[in-house]
């Protein structure tokens, strides 16, 4: 029985967050969702397969859920308050995930909540880590609903809802900015709404461009589909056991090249190609420490290769161009096995795993502007102790960084850290050595999805963690997707609070 207690919690929190508006925001969601799952039954059409039904069935229970979540929000009204719209996001990729895996729960692969639930999670966060050990099993329905589901949250399950139905919320601005990445934001359109749209068909574009472009140098239309949504998503489920299935350097070449782009601002992409705004891609601060980095840790690498294994000048390049750009893009392909290189590699990846591509993209990571706010205070942190009577402001790009950003950047950086140290110390108390502790938890909240090591490494499965650690994994993904905060501050007690 409820306690007088109860109900007079209940009816706070009710009053605190407009659960209505929500139910009626996630409704919208799952329909897109249930549309999305639908597409997977041509796969079993084309390719005459017994499991038709399963997709028949787990896309009516995701509009039965979409319709009862539709019901219980029809009264709203498209009023969203920015504590809504922390809400909306973080129970968006949940629910999404929950629906997302019942194909997996009646195929049976995997068997149970906890690997499906991770394996929805890793899929729609792009994180790309697998506990299915024999990918190649699977049906073509179900591979193509791994990739659509990398696709589908590359740039974001809301976000791709503001550009689609950009009615349906009150608060579009505060739902993108609870859930877009990166510090600064940038538009390119006085209306929210068509500069989604505009972003949007940059990614549909760069998808097809990518799929083609695999198709035109051998690979099978269906693995340049799903190659292609892997790819631009930086997500990196693949359709083959390992991490990659690549016939050819050329093929790899491409793949880096559709890496590195989407890496890039979108935003500064729209400008450039479409506005043909060309100087703006070379003054822009981030990129140009997107692409320096890049080419450091690539010769760096390389010399490493021919020095230590062995390599050729083109192999060489290849195999460190692909391994730099795929984990500082986050997506976590790779077309060899670096656990097997030599261990400072595993350094430079690593930092390249921390520090991610640029912000307004479809990567994880800490983001490269941020990287270069943190320079930028400490170099005027250097020159004040020289000068302690100077005004030093932080400037990026040309403007001045507000001193309530440069708090938040601190902020975000220590929540950061803290979460890597406490994940890799629950690692190692669950018995994970220590060094795949501290790449898994790196892997997890940059969303890569790949470890170093030679138990846990780019062509290896994550299926023997418990079900406690997978759990946590699942938390840590999403956590990593949404950046820290917009999740952690639903648990806090003056998020409750209605001052």
């Amino acid at each position: 029985m409820f306690s007088l207690g109860d109900v007079r919690k209940c009816s706070y929190l009710c009053s605190v967050i407009n659960w209505k508006l929500i139910s009626k925001i996630l409704g919208s969601l799952l329909f897109i969702e249930a549309m999305f799952m639908a597409l997977c039954l041509v796969m079993t059409v084309i390719y005459g397969e017994s499991n038709f039904m399963v997709f028949v069935i787990s896309t009516a229970i995701t509009a039965a859920g979409a319709s009862l979540f539709r019901y219980m929000g029809h009264e709203a009204e498209n009023s969203l308050s920015r504590r809504d719209a922390y809400v909306v996001v973080t129970l968006t990729w949940v629910v999404f995930s929950l629906f997302g895996m019942t194909p997996f729960l009646m195929l049976g692969t995997p068997g149970n909540v906890t690997d499906a639930f991770f394996e929805t999670m890793s899929g729609f966060t792009t994180t790309g880590a697998t506990v299915i050990d024999d990918v190649e099993s699977l049906s073509h329905g179900l591979l193509f609903w791994r990739s659509l589901m990398q696709w589908i949250g590359g740039l974001g399950i809301v976000f791709f809802t503001v550009a689609l139905l950009p009615s349906l919320v009150g608060g579009s601005v505060k739902v993108f900015s609870a859930e877009a990445t990166g510090p600064m934001r940038s538009k390119m359109h006085p209306r929210l709404s068509t500069s989604a749209k505009w972003i949007w068909s940059i990614y549909l574009l760069l998808t097809v461009a990518c799929g083609l472009s695999f198709w035109a140098c051998g690979m099978d239309w269906f693995d340049a589909t799903n190659y292609s949504m892997s790819t631009t998503a930086t997500g990196g489920f693949s359709t083959h056991n390992g991490s990659v299935f690549f016939a050819s350097p050329t093929i790899e070449y491409l793949a880096i090249l559709f890496q590195f782009l989407a890496g890039i601002n979108f935003t500064l992409l729209y400008l450039s190609f479409f506005k043909f705004r060309f100087s703006a891609i070379a003054r822009n601060a981030e990129f140009r420490l997107y692409v320096i980095t890049i080419v450091v840790a690539t010769l760096w690498i390389m010399y490493l290769l021919m020095t230590r294994m062995g390599y050729d000048v083109e192999e060489a390049l290849r195999s460190s161009l692909f391994q730099v750009v795929s984990f500082i893009t986050t997506t976590g392909l790779s077309n060899t096995d670096a656990g097997m290189w030599p261990q400072i590699t595993w350094v430079i990846l690593g930092v390249l795993m921390f520090m991610g591509a640029c912000a307004g993209s479809t990567t994880g990571g800490f983001k490269s502007i941020r990287v270069l706010m943190l320079l930028r205070v400490l170099r005027n942190e250097f020159y004040h102790i020289l000068h302690p009577n100077a005004v030093l402001p932080v400037r990026v790009g040309g403007q001045n960084i507000p001193q309530g950003r440069l708090v938040t950047l601190l902020a975000f950086f220590t929540l950061y850290i803290i979460m890597l140290v406490v994940t890799a110390l629950v690692m190692v108390l669950s018995g994970v050595d220590i060094t795949n502790a501290f790449t898994i938890a790196f892997s997890l909240i940059s969303n890569v999805g790949a470890g170093l090591d030679t138990n846990i490494g780019p062509q290896m499965s994550w299926a023997d963690l418990g079900e406690g650690l997978k759990w946590l994994c699942s938390f840590l993904m999403l956590v990593g997707r949404l950046e820290i905060i917009a999740v952690l501050v639903l648990f806090t007690r003056s998020f409750w609070k209605k001052s």
